[in-house]
């Protein structure tokens, strides 16, 4: 579970990743518009500078 700076626990919103298909959760609510990753997907799918 994610947290916050002052300590409280972070809402978890559970996904499929757009590129797997793996359920997964992240610390933010989904728009439904943009596509949303699971950790490795999101890993393989960063900008790399």
């Amino acid at each position: 579970m994610g947290y916050r700076r002052n300590d409280e626990p972070r809402e978890m919103h559970k996904i499929n990743c757009s590129d797997c298909g793996q359920e997964a959760e992240v610390p933010f609510k989904p728009d439904g518009e943009r596509p949303v990753y699971c950790r490795e997907c999101h890993q393989k799918h960063r900008k790399r500078y």
